[in-house]
């Protein structure tokens, strides 16, 4: 399996380090270096004279916290991994050797962190006129996002604008990323020539930049090229959106005899990407009932996300039909469709026309990012289904000041009953508002993320901590 990395060309490697410990009983040498040329990521190498495990305490000099590195293995050879790393800071640290049951801790060491690569500075710039008014779970969060053009970059983001973690992929770009309850990060890969939010690779890495599964087309069962969407189902099993294609007589509607008309579906996939489960609209809809068929056939129901609903079943939104459909993840059935044209009631202040980002809240409610392309305003709805009675009520609406209205790509999820971060992609902003859209704080980006993802501390620890100064 390839693991992939970013090779910097552009300057200096990283100068290792290393400590002759000959008076140690216990350590024989450390070499301090980058990890894989990552400024954000510090590898430790503790040679040990005695099988042991070990770990490190640091601590940043001019901060009044201490970190702990992940413990390893049994050995002689030790590989540490440190994350809480913020540029050009003095680093103090101890190794900590376990033997027998028994914790061993050496002298106190030091390193200096150097600067991010000049092309990974001044890439996120915040306004707030009073960070006072933010709230303290968004402080000690972290926002996801990702470059999508080679060479790919995912990036873990605080409040103030400081890049916390990141990792880069070669000639590649990380066309779509979502964070999983393993704690690991799994993405889309695409090319610079394949469309915005396509690809034809899943990669999932963790927060040590490890390759955890690497699946590219043609391998197994992996035939279709894949978009908008990956996450998993279980440890085992991969679930992504995939292009479908069937050929049609569209002659009494101005088309071909053999027209292809392109529409999407739903793959599953073990690790080794054999197929366990399909799903296709073909399979649910005709597509010569639509009136509008021939305009659209290229790409006939866009669909932009998937996720889970509270049973597990699929929920999984359409940009071309204003729709967002509940799939069984069994029998394929569509058990309702939400929005225009759609057979659940909704409320009539819920008029919205391109979802994206669609998922469960932590209050139960349905949420989504409307684009608003008829209206030329976005919006951020949270609707409370009732799916016997297929009826709905809202929970959350509001809409987004029209100077951040953004028509394609786009999220919005919640921090706290109060807080909710949209993404406005085009726009290259993320804004955090409250629940009536009156706006806390935003967000300039350097790149337009195809959504931004809330992470708590409990998602990114023990990797992580929030800087809270």
């Amino acid at each position: 399996m390839k693991n992939y990395r970013y090779n910097k060309i552009f300057y200096l490697l990283f100068i290792i380090s290393s400590i002759a410990c000959s008076n140690n009983k216990v350590i024989e040498e450390i070499k301090i270096s980058t990890h894989n040329n990552n400024e954000l990521k510090i590898q430790i190498d503790v040679l040990s004279k005695n099988e042991s495990q070990v770990y490190i305490e640091y601590w940043c000099d001019s901060l009044n916290e201490k970190y702990v590195s992940l413990t390893s293995e049994k050995g002689l050879s030790h590989k540490l991994v440190l994350c809480n790393i913020i540029p050009q800071a003095n680093y103090s640290f101890k190794v900590i050797s376990i033997i027998d049951g028994k914790k061993i801790e050496s002298k106190k060491y030091t390193f200096k962190s150097r600067a991010l690569p000049v092309w990974l500075q001044d890439q996120f710039k915040y306004t707030c006129t009073d960070l006072n008014t933010v709230p303290a779970q968004f402080k000690e969060g972290l926002m996801l996002m990702n470059k999508r053009e080679a060479p790919g970059v995912l990036y873990l983001v605080d409040y103030k604008a400081r890049l916390r973690w990141y990792h880069m992929i070669d000639g590649i770009g990380f066309k779509v990323a979502r964070f999983t309850q393993d704690t690991s990060i799994i993405s889309i890969l695409g090319k610079n020539d394949e469309p915005t939010s396509y690809g034809s690779q899943i990669l999932e890495i963790n927060f040590l930049g490890d390759t955890l599964l690497y699946l590219k087309k043609w391998q197994g069962d992996l035939r279709q090229t894949i978009h908008h969407e990956v996450l998993k189902r279980n440890k085992n099993e991969i679930v992504t959106l995939f292009v479908d294609e069937k050929v049609l007589d569209l002659r009494k509607i101005g088309g071909g005899k053999n027209d292809t008309v392109s529409s999407d579906g739903i793959l599953i996939l073990d690790r080794n990407g054999k197929q366990l489960w399909k799903w296709s609209v073909f399979d649910v809809a005709d597509p010569l009932k639509d009136t509008g068929l021939l305009r659209n056939k290229k790409d006939w129901t866009h669909a932009n996300s998937l996720n889970y609903d509270k049973d597990s079943n699929f929920l999984i939104s359409f940009y071309n039909n204003g729709q967002i459909w509940k799939v069984d993840a069994h029998s394929g059935q569509v058990l309702w469709k939400f929005g225009k044209g759609g057979d659940v009631k909704m409320p009539l202040e819920c008029n919205f026309s391109q979802s994206h980002a669609v998922h469960i809240n932590k209050n139960g409610s349905m949420m989504f990012f409307d684009n608003g392309v008829s209206k030329k305003q976005s919006e951020v709805y949270a609707m409370q289904l009732n799916q016997k009675e297929k009826s709905s009520t809202i929970d959350i609406h509001f809409k987004l000041p029209t100077e951040v209205y953004n028509e394609r790509m786009g999220s919005a999820y919640l921090v706290n009953d109060t807080a909710i971060l949209s993404c406005c992609s085009k726009k290259h902003i993320t804004v955090l508002s409250n629940a009536k859209g009156k706006l806390i704080w935003t967000l300039n980006t350097g790149i337009p993320p195809y959504r931004v993802e809330f992470l708590t501390p409990l998602q990114f620890a023990p990797f992580l901590k929030p800087l809270l100064d």
